[in-house]
């Protein structure tokens, strides 16, 4: 049995987590198979996947389950994934972010800046 977090308390982190990952399971799942998803991100030591593609598994698994078998793990990586996006939002680059580390980084943790554009303009086409 899981400790018991406020259900407004829930709600909130459930609806940020949504807000932020911005990504369906499928379309993480295939961008997890390109070169850029794997060029990006910290490796631990001893481990041979960085944090963020980690994170993007383990997103794909929380989308899964309906809000009533989420788990306190999960609302923990939620928080942690809406944390990350949050601080790397804003350290967004000037210019044209289309093809850079910085997006692809955020992309391993569920989040495309350029989310709404076509598949040619985010150059995934």
């Amino acid at each position: 049995m899981r400790p018991h977090r406020h259900p407004e308390e829930e709600l909130a982190i459930r609806r940020d987590f949504d807000a932020v990952v911005n990504m369906s399971p499928s379309t993480l799942e295939a961008w997890l198979e390109t070169d850029q998803s794997k060029a990006v991100g910290f490796t631990r030591r001893g481990e041979s996947e960085s944090v963020g593609r980690q994170s993007a598994r383990r997103i794909i698994e929380i989308r899964a389950r309906p809000p009533e078998d989420l788990t306190e793990a999960d609302y923990t990586h939620m928080k942690k994934v809406i944390g990350y996006a949050r601080r790397h939002l804003a350290q967004r680059p000037w210019g044209d972010v289309t093809h850079t580390r910085w997006r692809w980084s955020l992309m391993n943790w569920g989040h495309d800046p350029l989310a709404g554009r076509t598949q040619d303009e985010r150059g995934l086409g």
